[in-house]
Parts: structure tokens; sequence; C-alpha cells
């Protein structure tokens, strides 16, 4: 494994543990050359997955660029690191057990908002804001009434019970 510090690649593993829901091993490693610590995760891919754009293109899935627009909507939100990772593995394995080698933008889009939803409100409703290019600040109520299921709410009336 190659130093982020110096680039050597004479490091070394101090420590190996399972992740929390045992998905994968968190290895904490030492650089030899220059004494940097840094810690390294490895996972089991159940297959190599390819991303179709909206314009046709199809680029390789990349589980980093996922986790970093999960880092970035959660920015400056009160939610733990390890919680993160674990949201991120679940995606990853949701999209992974669909059975096919091609995932379109879309599902994982809507595969990530229905992960933040349940991670933090804030982050769902940043996500999606980008995701669905909001333009309009209806955009943004449509989104938070989704979210608080007051579009449910307002199409059941409601009946106020009759006190005698």
């Amino acid at each position: 494994m190659r130093c982020p510090g110096c680039g050597s690649l004479d490091t070394q593993v101090k420590d190996s543990r399972p992740t929390e829901d045992s998905s994968a091993i968190r290895r904490r490693r030492l650089c030899l050359a220059c004494g940097f610590r840094f810690t390294t995760f490895e996972r089991v891919q159940l297959r190599e997955l390819v991303v179709i754009k909206r314009n046709g293109r199809r680029v390789p899935f990349d589980r980093d660029k996922l986790a970093r627009s999960i880092f970035i909507a959660l920015r400056k939100r009160n939610v733990d690191p390890e919680r993160v990772e674990e949201t991120v593995s679940a995606i990853v394995r949701e999209l992974e057990s669909l059975g096919e080698s091609e995932v379109t933008t879309e599902t994982i889009g809507e595969t990530v908002m229905a992960k933040l939803r349940d991670l933090d409100d804030v982050a769902y409703v940043r996500f999606a804001s980008v995701y669905r290019n909001f333009r309009e600040a209806k955009d943004f109520e449509a989104a938070l009434a989704e979210l608080t299921g007051e579009d449910e709410a307002a199409a059941k009336p409601v009946v106020a019970p009759v006190r005698k």
C-alpha cells in the first residue's frame, strides 16, 4: 500500500479489525519511510459495476465518488463517520445485489436519497437539490413536504370528531 504522505511502498499493518457491520476490514498502517499513520479498508466486491450516465456514456462505478458526494451533503452535520461508512456500504451492496452489471445514475441517485432520508434530513434535502436540479424555492418546499409527509396529509382531508 502506497503511503499518502510520502508515496513510499514500504508500509506496515499495525492493527486490523472488522468494521462495525463486518462489511469491511479496517487496517491501521504505518509508513516505515516517514512514520505517517493512515487507515485503509478492505471490502468484498461482488461485481464490477458500470454507471450509465444521463448522456449515455458508460463509466466504471467509483465508490469513493459516491462517498465524497454523501460527505458533501453531510458537511457540518453531526453524523458519526462510522454511520456514513455503513450507509455507503449499504448503498453499494444494494446496487450490486440488483443483479445487473450496469446501473443508471437515476438508480444510484434514488438509492442515495432513500438512505440519506433515514440518515439525516438536511443532507437529504441538500443532495436532492443537486440531484433533482432545484431551480426555485418551491422545489425545496416540495422536497420538505415529501420529507415530512405533508403531501400525503394534504391529499387526505382531516375530519374532526363530532362532540356532543
